[in-house]
């Protein structure tokens, strides 16, 4: 142990650390650009046009350097440590879950053999960090949102877990750069990609519930009841300003890439090209991988400004009597169809 921790490069990990940092900072403030406008357009209007010029692209950059000049208030009689902590918790949750995350045929930041179970487990942190977040606001609204969000996370793990099973049961493999590799060429019916979702019927449905899953998982619309604004002011949030606020949305854009990325790698061949091996290689796996999880977080805002939010007992129960039971009777049927065909 001693002797390979002393052969551990410290450039290299600098290298693996600041790639996915890079993408996550680059791709939060286009897509909170793009969320804009993509609501803007929904309700027939323009959306940012000022900052920076072309269609206000500059408006994202604008609220980050107001972002860090704002006061960072902390209350009273808040929790000051686990007030000032739960922020860097989450966001070092979504941060860390990349590692095993395939971004291209050439390039994974840690190419474990159990990478689903490690992305599962240290996401699984995040209902600690909002929790946390809650409870040492010492505030009812923020401590009524952390607690609702504890709930629906664990609820709709249940169900995301169980689809990504039905994967694992097809690819007898936990390595995500495995289940891609796997995913690769056009081999059904002589033109459709290779990937899961076509390999299978039943795959499809996996797909959609893990969908609605991750919607859950990210705090999305409908989903949105731990920070919903017309109930519960911001909920676990209320009570952060400045950076802190910052850091909160920031880790839910990255947990929005993440789940869809991982949605892409599972499902949609990760970083394989739809065209076999044409416009393949390095580059253009990046472009493709990220090309599929990028479409994937457009459809969540789009769902978005299109659907009402639901209660608490409608979420509660899509979970426990819709999405837990048609998930497991689906992975024992992705199980007999492998049997059988």
């Amino acid at each position: 142990m001693t002797q390979y921790l002393l052969n551990i490069n410290p450039i290299a990990i600098l290298v693996h650390a600041a790639i996915p940092l890079t993408i996550i900072l680059v791709y939060a403030l286009v897509a909170i650009w793009a969320e804009r406008k993509v609501a803007g357009f929904i309700q027939d209007r323009l959306g940012p046009m000022r900052v920076g010029g072309w269609h206000g692209w500059a408006q994202s950059i604008a609220d980050l350097l107001k972002l860090i000049q704002k006061e960072d208030i902390i209350p009273a009689d808040s929790s000051r440590f686990l007030f000032k902590f739960a922020p860097f918790m989450m966001f070092a949750a979504s941060y860390a879950a990349f590692a095993v995350i395939p971004f291209s045929s050439s390039y994974i930041g840690s190419n474990i053999n159990i990478g689903v179970f490690y992305l599962l487990a240290v996401t699984s942190v995040l209902t600690l960090s909002i929790i946390m977040a809650g409870w040492a606001s010492n505030n009812k609204w923020s401590l009524l949102g952390g607690m609702r969000s504890a709930a629906q996370l664990v609820s709709y793990e249940v169900p995301t877990i169980a689809t990504v099973l039905t994967v694992i049961v097809v690819t007898g493999s936990l390595n995500l750069m495995t289940i891609t590799e796997m995913q690769s060429g056009n081999d059904i019916l002589g033109f459709l990609p290779n990937w899961l979702i076509f390999q299978n019927p039943f795959l499809l449905v996996a797909f959609v519930i893990f969908f609605i899953s991750i919607l859950a998982e990210s705090h999305r619309v409908p989903f949105d009841l731990p920070e919903s604004e017309s109930e519960l002011v911001a909920g676990y949030q209320t009570e952060y300003s400045g950076m802190r606020w910052a850091m909160f949305m920031l880790a839910e854009y990255a947990d929005m890439l993440l789940l869809s990325l991982l949605g892409a790698t599972l499902f949609f061949g990760g970083w394989n090209s739809p065209f076999g091996e044409f416009m393949s290689g390095p580059f253009w796996s990046f472009f493709w991988f990220m090309l599929k999880g990028l479409l994937l977080v457009f459809v969540m805002m789009w769902i978005r400004w299109t659907l009402p939010r639901y209660r608490v007992d409608q979420l509660m129960y899509i979970c426990w009597s819709i999405l837990i039971p048609l998930s497991f009777i689906n992975l024992v049927l992705v199980a007999l169809w492998e049997v059988i065909f």
